[in-house]
């Protein structure tokens, strides 16, 4: 489960650096894909927290 979580959120942090980075090769939608990219990234940090919670900090 780790694991595959681990994959998931990865494949969300990076694809959000992508579009950060790219933001500004796209012509009238600059604002509106770094702010999409802002947004993966936060999902990406978000996920394993409310995944593991605070119980897996322990073990």
């Amino acid at each position: 489960m780790n694991t595959i979580l681990f994959l998931i959120t990865m494949a969300i942090f990076v694809f959000g650096m992508w579009l950060m980075g790219n933001a500004s090769h796209i012509a009238g939608f600059e604002a509106i894909i770094f702010i999409a990219g802002i947004l993966c990234i936060a999902i990406a940090m978000a996920i394993p927290i409310n995944v593991l919670g605070r119980g897996a900090k322990g073990n």
